[in-house]
């Protein structure tokens, strides 16, 4: 880390992304509020994350992130928070159940508020208004008055993260996540259809395996694993007041932690080594990620990993790849080549989400699930001619029963679309969707596992 960062050295910086707040007092004031408030997550936390992402980026894990696109303060409810984490989940049991080997869960949850935009305006009847920049920035309603940043507008960010945490912790702490309630995770609108089915046969298989290890005397009381999991929190970090305001030096270690996520990441509009956001999270000792799209280079990535992990620390540093379908074979070999020259420690994953969307001819912005599989297939098969680890997938997804993106085995049309178009800002995958893909990505990392366990019996 640089011998000049502090928590406020951004401010120094170039910045992209980022409202212009009229009310300068008003600002000062939300941020002092959040520097006395209690962290939201705590440095030991974020150290166990890191510990968990080295496994993965040495293949030996995978990492499941998912969780809405921008969470919407009127959507806040406890019952969408847990079908979100239900269906994480589900989606992890499937893929250690396919992969052997432990999943790494973290949620886009507990302060994903704040979205990046093409435009600092939008133009809706010959109207022109900034634009809805996520709930922590300003209001999604097409009126001059919601569209004014209000920087209160944290205060109300920082108490629904405080909120989904708590509950959050209670399920994945408090029994929820037991193994043994695995058949209680299938939601009524996915029981019903054919994910749902294969879901209840791989958990009848998973019922059994563990009535035959409690025969030989193993159960929750001696394998708590078995009865909890490990769930962590990420977001990008766009908005740096809120961000900087909920830095907090660790008593144990004397390092900065980001306390408001257990990993952030930077976006593909804001990664540009020498402006704010990188320089920000220079700093701070979180497991960290960058977004890469076709304009990434291999030379401007090393120089971001140069900036953002210069010890090279294990765990620390996540590439989340965004080329849409088609392109992948075209950017990730290069970004691989180079890392891997440069021994660089870092993990890689997939968001098959963002270079996949596309306006409907309804006129609903929408993303074809084939092309998203189709993405998350080029990545494994690029991973694989390479030599290395197909590390992770990063999704935009729901537990609710939306109708955002099209295709699936329960075929979403476009006339379907506006049925339960729910999203504010970019379509997700619904439960059905989401769990169909984590089936397919399974069978990937079977057949990874299979290539591993000949490779090794060769050797």
């Amino acid at each position: 880390m640089s011998n000049q960062w502090t928590p406020e050295s951004w401010r120094n910086k170039t910045i992209r992304q980022v409202p212009t707040y009229f009310d300068t007092e008003a600002l000062k004031s939300v941020e002092e509020d959040l520097q006395s408030f209690p962290p939201l997550v705590f440095a030991g936390e974020a150290r166990s994350l890191k510990k968990k992402l080295a496994d993965v980026a040495a293949g030996r894990a995978f990492l499941l992130q998912g969780g809405d696109c921008a969470e919407s303060f009127s959507e806040f409810h406890p019952n969408n928070i847990r079908d979100t984490f239900k269906v994480l989940l589900q989606m992890a049991v499937v893929l250690t159940f396919g992969a052997n080997r432990p999943v790494v869960k973290v949620g886009r949850l507990a302060g994903q508020f704040a979205k990046p935009r093409s435009s600092d305006t939008e133009v809706v009847d010959g109207v022109e208004l900034p634009s809805y920049r996520g709930d922590i920035i300003n209001g999604f309603d097409f009126t001059e008055e919601a569209r004014v940043p209000d920087p209160k507008r944290m205060l109300t960010a920082y108490s629904q993260a405080a909120s989904t945490l708590n509950l959050l912790r209670a399920f994945a702490q408090g029994g929820y996540a037991d193994l043994h309630q695995v058949h209680r995770w299938n939601m009524g609108f996915v029981a019903s259809r054919p994910q749902g089915e294969r879901y209840k046969e791989m958990a009848d298989r998973i019922h059994d395996a563990l009535a035959f290890m409690e025969a030989c005397g193993v159960n929750s009381n001696n394998a708590p694993e078995m009865s909890k999991t490990d769930f962590y929190t990420s977001h990008e970090a766009l908005l740096l007041n809120y961000e900087q305001a909920l830095t907090r030096v660790d008593s144990t270690s004397g390092a900065y932690y980001d306390t408001s996520a257990h990993m952030l990441w930077i976006g593909d509009r804001t990664r540009d080594p020498d402006e704010a956001h990188v320089e920000f999270l220079s700093g701070v000792a979180n497991p960290i990620a960058v977004k890469a799209g076709p304009t990434q280079t291999p030379e401007n990535l090393l120089r971001l990993l140069d900036k953002l992990n210069p010890e090279n620390e294990e765990g620390r540093m996540t590439v989340i790849c965004r080329f849409g379908a088609g392109e992948v074979e075209k950017h990730l070999p290069a970004l691989i080549r180079k890392i891997e020259a440069e021994g660089r420690n870092v993990v890689w994953s997939c968001d098959p989400m963002h270079g996949n969307t596309i306006k409907s001819s309804t006129g609903y912005k929408t993303r074809p699930f084939d092309r998203i599989l189709a993405e998350v297939r080029e990545f494994f098969m690029v991973h694989k001619a390479e030599g290395t680890h197909a590390g992770g997938v990063h999704f935009e997804m729901t537990g609710k029963d939306v109708t955002e993106c099209l295709g699936g085995a329960f075929e979403v049309t476009e006339e379907l679309l506006s049925d339960r178009y729910h999203t504010a800002c970019d379509p997700r995958l619904n439960a059905n969707q989401a769990l169909e893909l984590a089936f397919l990505i399974a069978e990937m990392l079977k057949d990874e596992r299979g290539r591993g366990e000949l490779a090794a019996t060769a050797s």
